[in-house]
């Protein structure tokens, strides 16, 4: 398993991600998407994964108040997630081609 948890803000939800993973002991790899930059196959991995509509963080003030918010289409969607990688709400948790979006150890149990 080469687990990597995407994360722009330590929310609550990211240090449950990160605290599941080190109780059993798997290793992981902690991305901060402030210095991290995503590339465009990452970005097109996660919309297909996750969907546009979770991708997005639209319950935050500052996310609501940027156009991207309101894009339908991944080919918009993409450059503006690359410029400002805190509209995506986090974490996001990649196992290969396997994602997540936020505190999901259901999904985590069953790639063990």
């Amino acid at each position: 398993m080469n687990i990597q948890i995407y994360a722009g803000k330590k929310n609550f939800d990211t240090q449950k991600a990160e605290r599941y993973f080190k109780e059993r002991r798997i290793p992981f790899q902690s991305l901060d998407l402030k210095k991290h930059r995503l590339g465009e196959r990452e970005i097109r991995l996660m919309l297909d994964a996750v969907g546009m509509e979770k991708l997005i963080d639209r319950e935050d003030k500052k996310v609501k108040e940027h156009p991207a918010c309101y894009f339908d289409r991944a080919e918009m969607l993409i450059p503006a997630i690359q410029e400002n990688p805190w509209l995506l709400k986090t974490p996001i948790v990649r196992n290969g081609n396997w994602i997540t979006q936020g505190y999901a150890p259901e999904e985590w149990d069953k790639w063990a």
